[in-house]
């Protein structure tokens, strides 16, 4: 089975996170932005969510940690939570 560890930052809209996007581009830490704007528990962890399997995620998630890039900051990803920054730092 698949497995994709990742990190992420949940914000309510869109140009918040092109905003966090452009920072993290310019040289900012992820995990600092994830610790003071990220809406998500995982904030507080630099946005860690852990390892995990297809289907633990939802849909937009899952596509983008099991199809796309390692190592490259994705999205904005827009899920039912709101919009998300999402690094895969790891899949296996």
């Amino acid at each position: 089975m698949a497995t994709a560890t990742a990190r992420h930052i949940l914000v309510d809209n869109e140009d918040k996170c092109n905003d966090l996007k452009e920072q993290i581009a310019k040289g900012a830490s992820f995990e600092d932005l994830a610790k003071s704007n990220s809406s998500c528990p995982s904030g507080s962890s630099g946005g860690d969510l852990g390892s995990f399997e297809p289907g633990m995620m939802v849909p937009e998630f899952d596509k983008v940690c099991f199809e796309e890039e390692v190592g490259v900051v994705h999205g904005p990803v827009k899920t039912q939570f709101g919009y998300h920054l999402l690094e895969v730092t790891e899949r296996s």
